[in-house]
């Protein structure tokens, strides 16, 4: 599944209030800069921070 660029376009991220980057293989929305890996299931992001994966937990 992939997310609509025009939808893609208008997300950004909760606690940063910046752009979002659509990861297809892992199918998250990654905030580099608050560090943060929301993820989308069935083609719906889910952008709550209580969701959201940890980017410094994971090396990345």
């Amino acid at each position: 599944m992939t997310i609509d660029p025009s939808l893609l376009a208008l997300l950004v991220c909760p606690v940063t209030r910046t752009r979002l980057i659509y990861d297809k293989i892992t199918q998250e929305l990654i905030s580099d800069v608050a560090g943060l890996a929301f993820p989308v299931r069935n083609g719906i992001p889910i952008l709550l921070v209580t969701e959201a994966r940890s980017l410094a937990d994971a090396g990345e």
